[in-house]
């Protein structure tokens, strides 16, 4: 091996990692301000201030809030499972950043070929933090959310799977580096305007959002997988929710309405997605959780697995034309 390619190497590698850690504190910031837009609009909504005294227009209270919650004290239950109960959160949030290295940036951010299967690796590790999380607390409240929260994904995900797998076909491989290029005529929200809803509504559910927010139901799991978490514990929870909404924003921006991430309309787009995301919690009920599982099954997995025979037949076609 040439003894100057190691330092070159490690440089790359330094350099890579520079950048990733810009992007969590970028993420981070982003999950601050989020929180703020949420409670804002929530206000409108229900006619009522949001908050307004910390800084300018409440600008300030995310920060507080942050502030706030490290600073209690940590509890933990007696009968825990201390050493789960205390590292999933941690995990809940690690697996939250670290699905965002797949984003197509052209900057020198890490970006790989496949992104995709990486994207699905995550997907499926983050509803190991809620099951653990509520079974390492050892409260019934607790334990009924993880496993609603596990049986629900196992329905939405299979869909998920399907629908990204269509367009994985129509664009001929596995990086998000693709989806721009295909779209710079067309979006594919027009070309396959049924999937891009369900694609939306699978999301509120993996982000446990209403109206499919049965892993944290309030009103009859008293908060749910969570209940036992306080301050710290709690915040990272909290903080892995909207980083994992903030992505699956900018995932639907760039599969659905075709922008890379060097244009500022990207940015835009997905605001307005997550924006959608604070609307419909401030709009509808929360669903019975029979219909939810009818729903993914009777409904959304015909419709994604027509959509992949319908792509597939439209590949070949043009195979055998070209």
């Amino acid at each position: 091996m040439n003894s100057k390619a190691v330092p070159a190497n490690c440089f790359v590698a330094l350099v890579e990692l520079v950048n990733y850690l810009v992007l969590i504190v970028c993420v981070l910031v982003a999950v601050a301000f989020v929180t703020l837009l949420e409670r804002k609009i929530l206000g409108y909504i229900q006619i009522r201030k949001g908050p307004n005294k910390v800084g300018y227009m409440g600008i300030m209270q995310p920060f507080s809030d942050a502030v706030k919650l490290f600073t209690k004290e940590q509890t933990f239950p007696v009968l825990s499972n201390f050493l789960a109960y205390y590292l999933s959160p941690v995990f809940s949030l690690f697996m939250s950043l670290l699905v965002w290295v797949v984003m197509p940036y052209e900057l020198g951010l890490i970006s790989f070929n496949m992104s995709i299967l990486f994207f699905f690796c995550c997907l499926s590790m983050g509803v190991y933090s809620v099951m653990i999380a509520g079974w390492a607390s050892n409260c019934k409240y607790s334990l009924l959310g993880s496993l609603r929260a596990v049986a629900q994904t196992i329905s939405y995900e299979v869909s998920l799977a399907i629908i990204l797998l269509s367009f994985v076909v129509l664009v001929g491989g596995f990086s998000l580096d693709l989806f721009s290029k295909y779209q710079e005529f067309n979006w594919f929200f027009f070309l396959s305007l049924p999937l891009s809803l369900i694609w939306f509504a699978s999301c509120l559910a993996e982000t446990n959002r209403t109206p499919f927010d049965f892993a944290e139901g309030e009103s009859e799991l008293v908060s749910g997988f969570n209940t036992e978490y306080s301050s710290g514990g709690f915040a990272l929870i909290f903080m892995a929710e909207y980083a994992s909404i903030l992505f699956m924003s900018v995932l639907f921006v760039i599969i659905f309405l075709g922008s890379s991430p060097c244009s500022t309309l990207f940015y835009f787009k997905s605001m307005m997605i997550a924006f959608t995301f604070v609307w419909v919690r401030g709009t509808l009920p929360r669903l019975r959780y029979d219909k939810l599982m009818y729903l993914a099954w009777k409904s959304f997995l015909p419709v994604s697995i027509n959509y992949l025979v319908f792509f597939v037949g439209f590949k070949a076609l043009c195979f055998s034309i070209g």
